[in-house]
Order: structure tokens, then C-alpha cells, then sequence
């Protein structure tokens, strides 16, 4: 399963439309199977998109900035 993205050109732009699709296997050839679409998607979107449906989750990172020790005892 992944995450496929269509982009298409329009008058207005070009536009990003998402769907979630599987590979499988039909008389020896591969054919893509639609489990799921999402629509119209923007740039910004589509990162967190893929990651959440990755085999591979992500481990997510957060920077809480440079503490020091005064500042843990609040």
C-alpha cells in the first residue's frame, strides 16, 4: 500500500490529488487497485500523507530548544 500522487494542470495551476493504492497481481501483470481516495490535497499535505501510511513509521523529533538546568524547574 502507498500513497499515489496525480498531479494535473489546470487553468488555475497545477493541482495535487491524493489516493491510497495496492499492487496486485492479475494474470502475470501488475494492476494498482484504489483503496482510498482523498481528493484534492495540497504541497504541504502530501509529506504527512505518505508517512502516515508508510511501512516504515517515522519516529517523530521534537526540539525543545536548548534548556538549562533553571529552566527545568519550572
Amino acid at each position: 500500500m502507498f500513497v499515489k500522487i496525480l498531479k494535473k494542470n489546470q487553468k488555475d495551476g497545477i493541482k495535487n490529488y491524493a489516493s491510497l493504492v495496492e499492487n496486485t497481481r492479475i494474470d502475470g501483470k501488475v494492476v494498482q487497485k484504489v483503496l482510498l481516495y482523498f481528493g484534492q490535497v495540497t504541497e504541504d499535505q502530501i509529506p504527512y500523507l505518505k508517512a502516515a501510511y508508510s511501512k516504515k513509521k517515522p519516529k517523530l523529533v521534537y526540539d525543545d530548544g536548548d534548556m538549562n538546568e533553571e529552566d527545568e524547574e519550572i
